[in-house]
Protein backbone atom coordinates (compact mmCIF):
# COMPACT_ATOMS: atom_id res chain seq x y z
CA UNK A 1 0.00 0.00 0.00
CA UNK A 2 1.47 3.31 -1.13
CA UNK A 3 0.41 6.13 1.19
CA UNK A 4 0.96 8.71 -1.55
CA UNK A 5 -1.53 7.12 -3.95
CA UNK A 6 -3.96 4.89 -2.06
CA UNK A 7 -7.60 6.00 -1.83
CA UNK A 8 -10.62 4.71 0.06
CA UNK A 9 -12.43 1.84 -1.67
CA UNK A 10 -15.61 0.24 -0.35
CA UNK A 11 -17.65 -2.60 -1.83
CA UNK A 12 -19.95 -3.31 1.10
CA UNK A 13 -19.87 -2.59 4.83
CA UNK A 14 -20.06 -4.71 6.79
CA UNK A 15 -19.04 -7.46 4.42
CA UNK A 16 -19.60 -11.18 5.08
CA UNK A 17 -16.23 -11.81 6.74
CA UNK A 18 -16.57 -8.74 8.98
CA UNK A 19 -20.01 -9.96 10.02
CA UNK A 20 -18.54 -13.36 10.92
CA UNK A 21 -15.82 -11.74 13.04
CA UNK A 22 -18.34 -9.51 14.81
CA UNK A 23 -20.63 -12.45 15.55
CA UNK A 24 -17.70 -14.54 16.83
CA UNK A 25 -16.48 -11.66 19.02
CA UNK A 26 -19.85 -11.18 20.69
CA UNK A 27 -20.19 -14.85 21.57
CA UNK A 28 -17.97 -14.15 24.59
CA UNK A 29 -17.53 -10.34 24.81
CA UNK A 30 -19.38 -8.27 27.38
CA UNK A 31 -21.52 -5.45 25.94
CA UNK A 32 -19.50 -2.35 25.09
CA UNK A 33 -19.64 0.82 23.00
CA UNK A 34 -18.86 -0.43 19.49
CA UNK A 35 -19.71 2.33 17.01
CA UNK A 36 -20.21 0.17 13.92
CA UNK A 37 -19.15 -3.15 12.41
CA UNK A 38 -15.73 -2.03 11.20
CA UNK A 39 -13.26 -4.93 11.49
CA UNK A 40 -9.61 -4.02 10.90
CA UNK A 41 -7.66 -6.95 9.42
CA UNK A 42 -4.20 -6.70 10.98
CA UNK A 43 -2.76 -9.13 8.38
CA UNK A 44 -3.59 -6.79 5.46
CA UNK A 45 -2.02 -3.54 4.25
CA UNK A 46 -2.30 -0.42 6.38
CA UNK A 47 -0.32 2.80 6.47
CA UNK A 48 -0.91 6.24 7.99
CA UNK A 49 -4.68 6.87 8.04
CA UNK A 50 -5.41 4.01 5.60
CA UNK A 51 -6.32 0.47 6.64
CA UNK A 52 -7.94 -2.64 5.19
CA UNK A 53 -10.93 -4.39 6.72
CA UNK A 54 -11.74 -8.10 6.85
CA UNK A 55 -13.45 -7.97 3.41
CA UNK A 56 -10.73 -6.02 1.61
CA UNK A 57 -12.35 -2.58 1.86
CA UNK A 58 -9.80 0.23 2.12
CA UNK A 59 -10.81 2.87 4.65
CA UNK A 60 -9.58 6.35 5.52
CA UNK A 61 -9.44 6.31 9.31
CA UNK A 62 -9.99 9.78 10.76
CA UNK A 63 -10.51 8.45 14.29
CA UNK A 64 -6.88 7.53 15.11
CA UNK A 65 -8.51 4.97 17.40
CA UNK A 66 -9.86 7.84 19.53
CA UNK A 67 -6.42 9.49 19.51
CA UNK A 68 -4.73 6.29 20.72
CA UNK A 69 -2.85 5.85 17.42
CA UNK A 70 -1.43 9.36 16.94
CA UNK A 71 0.54 8.44 13.82
CA UNK A 72 -2.01 6.06 12.35
CA UNK A 73 -1.16 2.57 11.10
CA UNK A 74 2.32 1.07 10.68
CA UNK A 75 3.97 4.46 10.54
CA UNK A 76 7.66 4.12 9.67
CA UNK A 77 8.46 7.04 11.97
CA UNK A 78 7.86 4.55 14.78
CA UNK A 79 8.01 1.14 13.11
CA UNK A 80 11.50 1.59 11.66
CA UNK A 81 12.85 2.42 15.10
CA UNK A 82 10.91 -0.35 16.82
CA UNK A 83 12.18 -2.92 14.32
CA UNK A 84 15.72 -2.23 15.51
CA UNK A 85 14.98 -4.01 18.77
CA UNK A 86 14.61 -7.72 19.39
CA UNK A 87 11.50 -8.11 21.49
CA UNK A 88 11.56 -10.36 24.54
CA UNK A 89 8.99 -12.29 26.53
CA UNK A 90 7.44 -11.25 28.86
CA UNK A 91 6.74 -7.80 27.45
CA UNK A 92 5.03 -6.83 30.69
CA UNK A 93 6.44 -7.17 34.18
CA UNK A 94 5.33 -6.05 37.64
CA UNK A 95 6.81 -2.62 37.07
CA UNK A 96 6.13 -1.25 40.54
CA UNK A 97 7.98 -4.15 42.16
CA UNK A 98 10.93 -4.62 39.81
CA UNK A 99 13.21 -2.31 37.87
CA UNK A 100 14.01 -2.66 34.18
CA UNK A 101 17.23 -2.25 32.20
CA UNK A 102 17.24 -2.06 28.40
CA UNK A 103 20.96 -2.79 28.18
CA UNK A 104 24.15 -0.88 28.90
CA UNK A 105 23.67 2.26 30.96
CA UNK A 106 20.63 4.57 30.91
CA UNK A 107 22.54 7.08 28.76
CA UNK A 108 24.00 4.52 26.36
CA UNK A 109 21.15 2.07 25.77
CA UNK A 110 19.60 2.10 22.30
CA UNK A 111 16.13 1.01 23.43
CA UNK A 112 13.99 3.39 25.52
CA UNK A 113 12.17 1.88 28.48
CA UNK A 114 9.76 3.09 31.18
CA UNK A 115 12.37 5.26 32.90
CA UNK A 116 13.22 6.97 29.61
CA UNK A 117 9.54 7.64 28.96
CA UNK A 118 9.16 9.20 32.41
CA UNK A 119 12.27 11.31 31.84
CA UNK A 120 10.93 12.53 28.51
CA UNK A 121 7.55 13.35 30.03
CA UNK A 122 9.18 15.60 32.61
CA UNK A 123 11.10 17.33 29.80
CA UNK A 124 7.93 18.15 27.83
CA UNK A 125 6.24 19.31 31.05
CA UNK A 126 9.14 21.32 32.47
CA UNK A 127 7.27 24.58 31.84
CA UNK A 128 5.09 23.57 34.82
CA UNK A 129 8.09 22.48 36.92
CA UNK A 130 6.95 18.85 36.75
CA UNK A 131 9.63 16.41 37.80
CA UNK A 132 7.80 13.20 38.76
CA UNK A 133 5.78 10.60 36.83
CA UNK A 134 3.71 7.57 37.77
CA UNK A 135 2.99 5.14 34.94
CA UNK A 136 -0.16 3.05 34.84
CA UNK A 137 -2.17 1.01 32.37
CA UNK A 138 -4.82 3.40 31.12
CA UNK A 139 -6.21 6.90 31.12
CA UNK A 140 -8.77 6.06 33.78
CA UNK A 141 -5.98 4.82 36.06
CA UNK A 142 -4.00 7.99 35.39
CA UNK A 143 -7.03 10.01 36.53
CA UNK A 144 -7.56 7.78 39.57
CA UNK A 145 -3.96 8.33 40.62
CA UNK A 146 -4.22 12.08 39.98
CA UNK A 147 -7.18 12.50 42.31
CA UNK A 148 -5.57 10.17 44.86
CA UNK A 149 -2.40 12.25 45.10
CA UNK A 150 -4.48 15.42 45.38
CA UNK A 151 -6.63 13.96 48.15
CA UNK A 152 -3.44 12.82 49.88
CA UNK A 153 -1.83 16.25 49.45
CA UNK A 154 -4.79 18.10 50.99
CA UNK A 155 -4.84 18.40 54.80
CA UNK A 156 -8.65 18.32 55.00
CA UNK A 157 -9.85 16.68 51.76
CA UNK A 158 -13.59 16.77 51.34
CA UNK A 159 -14.45 18.13 47.89
CA UNK A 160 -13.52 17.93 44.23
CA UNK A 161 -14.65 20.16 41.35
CA UNK A 162 -15.57 18.94 37.87
CA UNK A 163 -17.37 20.48 34.87
CA UNK A 164 -20.57 19.89 32.95
CA UNK A 165 -19.81 17.76 29.90
CA UNK A 166 -16.74 16.16 31.49
CA UNK A 167 -15.58 12.62 30.76
CA UNK A 168 -12.66 11.25 32.77
CA UNK A 169 -12.94 7.46 32.53
CA UNK A 170 -15.01 4.42 33.45
CA UNK A 171 -13.42 3.15 36.66
CA UNK A 172 -15.43 3.84 39.80
CA UNK A 173 -13.52 6.88 41.02
CA UNK A 174 -13.31 8.45 37.58
CA UNK A 175 -17.03 7.84 37.02
CA UNK A 176 -17.78 10.21 39.89
CA UNK A 177 -16.21 13.03 37.84
CA UNK A 178 -18.15 12.38 34.62
CA UNK A 179 -20.88 14.79 33.59
CA UNK A 180 -21.28 13.93 29.89
CA UNK A 181 -23.89 11.15 29.83
CA UNK A 182 -25.87 9.73 32.72
CA UNK A 183 -25.45 6.17 31.47
CA UNK A 184 -21.80 6.26 32.54
CA UNK A 185 -22.70 6.80 36.21
CA UNK A 186 -26.10 5.15 36.55
CA UNK A 187 -26.34 2.51 39.31
CA UNK A 188 -22.73 3.00 40.46
CA UNK A 189 -21.62 4.36 43.86
CA UNK A 190 -19.81 7.66 43.73
CA UNK A 191 -17.13 9.58 45.57
CA UNK A 192 -18.85 12.07 47.83
CA UNK A 193 -18.29 15.81 47.66
CA UNK A 194 -17.80 16.18 43.88
CA UNK A 195 -19.37 19.47 42.74
CA UNK A 196 -19.89 20.53 39.13
CA UNK A 197 -20.17 23.85 37.33
CA UNK A 198 -20.72 24.87 33.71
CA UNK A 199 -17.75 24.66 31.31
CA UNK A 200 -17.85 28.42 30.74
CA UNK A 201 -17.06 31.78 32.32
CA UNK A 202 -20.52 31.65 33.91
CA UNK A 203 -19.44 28.39 35.53
CA UNK A 204 -16.35 30.04 36.96
CA UNK A 205 -18.49 32.81 38.41
CA UNK A 206 -20.67 30.15 40.04
CA UNK A 207 -17.51 28.51 41.40
CA UNK A 208 -16.44 31.83 42.92
CA UNK A 209 -19.81 32.02 44.68
CA UNK A 210 -19.48 28.48 46.00
CA UNK A 211 -16.00 29.19 47.38
CA UNK A 212 -16.71 32.64 48.82
CA UNK A 213 -15.60 32.54 52.48
CA UNK A 214 -18.55 34.68 53.60
CA UNK A 215 -21.47 33.56 51.43
CA UNK A 216 -20.35 30.28 49.85
CA UNK A 217 -21.03 26.74 51.01
CA UNK A 218 -17.69 25.07 50.14
CA UNK A 219 -14.63 25.68 52.30
CA UNK A 220 -11.76 26.29 49.82
CA UNK A 221 -9.21 24.56 52.08
CA UNK A 222 -11.30 21.39 51.84
CA UNK A 223 -11.20 21.28 48.02
CA UNK A 224 -8.61 18.67 47.05
CA UNK A 225 -8.61 19.38 43.29
CA UNK A 226 -10.33 20.85 40.26
CA UNK A 227 -10.22 18.58 37.21
CA UNK A 228 -10.85 19.65 33.63
CA UNK A 229 -10.26 18.60 30.05
CA UNK A 230 -8.59 21.57 28.31
CA UNK A 231 -10.74 20.59 25.33
CA UNK A 232 -13.65 18.35 26.22
CA UNK A 233 -13.59 15.08 24.31
CA UNK A 234 -16.50 12.71 24.81
CA UNK A 235 -18.61 15.67 25.93
CA UNK A 236 -18.53 17.24 22.46
CA UNK A 237 -15.07 18.66 21.57
CA UNK A 238 -15.85 21.94 23.29
CA UNK A 239 -12.95 24.37 22.85
CA UNK A 240 -12.85 26.85 25.77
CA UNK A 241 -12.16 30.55 25.48
CA UNK A 242 -8.81 31.81 26.79
CA UNK A 243 -10.73 34.01 29.23
CA UNK A 244 -12.49 31.01 30.73
CA UNK A 245 -9.37 28.99 31.45
CA UNK A 246 -7.53 32.08 32.69
CA UNK A 247 -10.40 32.67 35.12
CA UNK A 248 -10.20 29.05 36.29
CA UNK A 249 -6.50 29.53 36.94
CA UNK A 250 -7.14 32.74 38.91
CA UNK A 251 -9.75 31.09 41.15
CA UNK A 252 -7.59 28.06 41.85
CA UNK A 253 -4.52 30.21 42.52
CA UNK A 254 -6.49 32.41 44.93
CA UNK A 255 -7.72 29.42 46.94
CA UNK A 256 -4.65 27.19 46.45
CA UNK A 257 -6.67 24.47 44.70
CA UNK A 258 -4.63 22.05 42.54
CA UNK A 259 -5.65 21.86 38.88
CA UNK A 260 -5.66 18.45 37.19
CA UNK A 261 -5.50 18.77 33.39
CA UNK A 262 -6.93 15.61 31.81
CA UNK A 263 -4.94 15.44 28.56
CA UNK A 264 -5.76 11.83 27.73
CA UNK A 265 -7.40 12.74 24.42
CA UNK A 266 -6.12 16.27 23.84
CA UNK A 267 -2.45 15.75 24.73
CA UNK A 268 0.72 14.50 23.00
CA UNK A 269 0.56 16.94 20.09
CA UNK A 270 -3.09 16.54 19.10
CA UNK A 271 -3.78 20.32 19.25
CA UNK A 272 -0.46 21.52 17.85
CA UNK A 273 1.16 21.85 21.27
CA UNK A 274 2.40 18.98 23.39
CA UNK A 275 -0.40 19.65 25.88
CA UNK A 276 -3.62 21.49 25.09
CA UNK A 277 -3.12 23.61 28.24
CA UNK A 278 0.01 25.00 26.57
CA UNK A 279 -2.31 27.13 24.44
CA UNK A 280 -3.77 28.85 27.49
CA UNK A 281 -2.85 31.04 30.44
CA UNK A 282 -3.30 28.28 32.99
CA UNK A 283 -0.81 26.38 35.12
CA UNK A 284 -1.86 22.81 35.91
CA UNK A 285 -0.53 21.04 38.98
CA UNK A 286 -1.08 17.56 37.52
CA UNK A 287 -1.39 16.31 33.95
CA UNK A 288 -2.88 12.93 33.06
CA UNK A 289 -1.99 11.29 29.77
CA UNK A 290 -2.60 7.98 27.96
CA UNK A 291 -3.95 6.95 24.53
CA UNK A 292 -1.24 8.39 22.23
CA UNK A 293 1.32 7.68 24.96
CA UNK A 294 0.51 3.91 24.81
CA UNK A 295 0.50 3.74 28.63
CA UNK A 296 -1.16 5.83 31.33
CA UNK A 297 0.83 8.57 33.04
CA UNK A 298 0.23 10.91 35.96
CA UNK A 299 2.73 13.77 35.76
CA UNK A 300 3.27 16.34 38.51
CA UNK A 301 5.73 17.75 41.02
CA UNK A 302 7.43 15.67 43.66
CA UNK A 303 5.88 17.75 46.43
CA UNK A 304 2.38 16.70 45.30
CA UNK A 305 3.13 13.00 45.09
CA UNK A 306 2.92 11.10 48.40
CA UNK A 307 6.19 10.18 50.07
CA UNK A 308 4.97 6.79 51.29
CA UNK A 309 5.33 3.76 49.06
CA UNK A 310 2.33 1.84 47.69
CA UNK A 311 -0.06 4.80 47.84
CA UNK A 312 -0.72 4.69 44.09
CA UNK A 313 -2.44 2.09 41.94
CA UNK A 314 -0.86 0.03 39.17
CA UNK A 315 0.69 -3.35 38.54
CA UNK A 316 1.76 -3.25 34.93
CA UNK A 317 2.11 0.35 33.78
CA UNK A 318 5.76 0.95 34.64
CA UNK A 319 6.57 -2.55 33.47
CA UNK A 320 4.93 -2.35 30.04
CA UNK A 321 8.12 -2.65 27.99
CA UNK A 322 6.55 -2.41 24.54
CA UNK A 323 4.08 0.34 25.51
CA UNK A 324 6.77 2.45 27.17
CA UNK A 325 9.10 2.02 24.19
CA UNK A 326 6.41 3.06 21.71
CA UNK A 327 5.41 5.97 23.92
CA UNK A 328 8.98 7.23 24.03
CA UNK A 329 9.40 6.72 20.26
CA UNK A 330 6.15 8.61 19.62
CA UNK A 331 7.40 11.61 21.61
CA UNK A 332 10.70 11.43 19.73
CA UNK A 333 8.93 11.25 16.35
CA UNK A 334 6.80 14.28 17.19
CA UNK A 335 9.98 16.24 17.93
CA UNK A 336 12.17 14.84 15.14
CA UNK A 337 9.61 15.33 12.36
CA UNK A 338 8.11 18.66 13.44
CA UNK A 339 4.67 17.17 13.99
CA UNK A 340 3.48 19.91 16.35
CA UNK A 341 3.93 22.36 13.49
CA UNK A 342 2.25 19.95 11.10
CA UNK A 343 -0.72 19.56 13.45
CA UNK A 344 -1.05 23.36 13.65
CA UNK A 345 -0.67 23.95 9.92
CA UNK A 346 -2.83 21.06 8.71
CA UNK A 347 -5.36 21.63 11.48
CA UNK A 348 -5.86 25.24 10.36
CA UNK A 349 -6.17 24.11 6.73
CA UNK A 350 -8.70 21.41 7.64
CA UNK A 351 -10.77 23.64 9.89
CA UNK A 352 -10.89 26.43 7.29
CA UNK A 353 -12.11 24.02 4.64
CA UNK A 354 -14.65 22.46 6.99
CA UNK A 355 -16.03 25.97 7.55
CA UNK A 356 -16.24 26.49 3.78
CA UNK A 357 -17.86 23.10 3.30
CA UNK A 358 -20.48 23.83 5.94
CA UNK A 359 -21.18 27.47 5.16
CA UNK A 360 -24.31 26.80 3.08
CA UNK A 361 -25.42 23.70 4.98
CA UNK A 362 -28.16 24.51 7.50
CA UNK A 363 -27.79 21.02 8.94
CA UNK A 364 -24.37 22.02 10.37
CA UNK A 365 -24.73 24.11 13.52
CA UNK A 366 -21.04 24.56 14.33
CA UNK A 367 -17.49 23.77 13.23
CA UNK A 368 -14.83 23.85 15.93
CA UNK A 369 -11.45 22.51 16.87
CA UNK A 370 -7.84 23.19 17.74
CA UNK A 371 -4.97 21.66 15.82
CA UNK A 372 -6.07 18.25 14.58
CA UNK A 373 -8.81 17.89 17.18
CA UNK A 374 -11.85 18.90 15.13
CA UNK A 375 -15.61 18.48 15.17
CA UNK A 376 -18.79 19.23 13.27
CA UNK A 377 -22.00 19.76 15.23
CA UNK A 378 -25.30 19.00 13.48
CA UNK A 379 -28.83 20.21 13.99
CA UNK A 380 -29.99 16.83 15.34
CA UNK A 381 -28.48 13.64 16.70
CA UNK A 382 -30.21 11.68 13.94
CA UNK A 383 -28.54 13.83 11.31
CA UNK A 384 -25.13 13.32 12.93
CA UNK A 385 -25.69 9.57 12.94
CA UNK A 386 -26.72 9.62 9.27
CA UNK A 387 -23.52 11.49 8.37
CA UNK A 388 -21.39 9.05 10.40
CA UNK A 389 -23.00 6.01 8.73
CA UNK A 390 -22.97 7.47 5.21
CA UNK A 391 -19.33 8.54 5.55
CA UNK A 392 -18.45 4.97 6.51
CA UNK A 393 -20.11 3.67 3.34
CA UNK A 394 -17.89 6.09 1.40
CA UNK A 395 -14.81 4.80 3.20
CA UNK A 396 -14.29 7.50 5.88
CA UNK A 397 -14.16 6.43 9.52
CA UNK A 398 -15.38 9.05 12.00
CA UNK A 399 -16.76 9.06 15.55
CA UNK A 400 -19.56 10.77 17.38
CA UNK A 401 -19.14 12.86 20.51
CA UNK A 402 -21.41 14.88 22.73
CA UNK A 403 -25.09 14.67 21.78
CA UNK A 404 -24.97 15.54 18.06
CA UNK A 405 -21.34 16.19 17.11
CA UNK A 406 -18.95 14.32 14.82
CA UNK A 407 -15.25 14.22 15.68
CA UNK A 408 -12.39 13.98 13.19
CA UNK A 409 -8.91 12.98 14.36
CA UNK A 410 -6.45 12.42 11.50
CA UNK A 411 -2.89 11.31 12.34
CA UNK A 412 -0.45 13.98 13.43
CA UNK A 413 1.54 13.61 10.18
CA UNK A 414 -1.55 13.81 7.97
CA UNK A 415 -0.92 15.18 4.48
CA UNK A 416 -2.90 17.73 2.49
CA UNK A 417 -3.88 15.00 0.03
CA UNK A 418 -5.38 12.91 2.83
CA UNK A 419 -7.32 15.89 4.18
CA UNK A 420 -8.64 16.59 0.67
CA UNK A 421 -9.83 12.98 0.37
CA UNK A 422 -11.73 13.34 3.64
CA UNK A 423 -13.17 16.72 2.58
CA UNK A 424 -14.35 15.31 -0.75
CA UNK A 425 -16.13 12.48 1.04
CA UNK A 426 -17.70 14.83 3.57
CA UNK A 427 -18.89 17.15 0.81
CA UNK A 428 -20.62 14.26 -0.92
CA UNK A 429 -22.07 12.95 2.35
CA UNK A 430 -23.42 16.35 3.43
CA UNK A 431 -25.09 16.72 0.03
CA UNK A 432 -26.69 13.27 0.37
CA UNK A 433 -27.88 13.82 3.95
CA UNK A 434 -29.16 17.35 3.23
CA UNK A 435 -31.44 16.15 0.41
Amino acid sequence: MDRDTVEPRVDSLPGPRASEWVEYHHETAAPSTYVYDFVWDITEDAIGPFCTDADGNVLLDFTSHVAAAPLGYNNPKIMDRADEFDMVDPLKIAGQDFYLSTGGTPDETSMPGPAHLMDRLTEVSSQYDFDTVFLSNSGAEAVENAIKICYDNCETPKYGITFDGAFHGRTLGALSLNRSKSVYRRKFPEISGVHDVAFSEAGVERLREKLDPDTGHIAPEEVAYLILEPIQGEGGYHVPSPEFLSAVDDVCAKHDIPIIADEIQSGVGRTGEMWAVDHYDISPDVITSAKALRVGATVSRSDIFPSEKSRLSSTWGAGDILGSMRGALTLAAIDDHGLLDNATEKGTYFLDHLHELSADRPIVDDVRGLGLMTALEFDTKGRRDDVLDTALQHGLLTLGCGWKSLRLLPPLDVTERELELALDILESVLADVSD
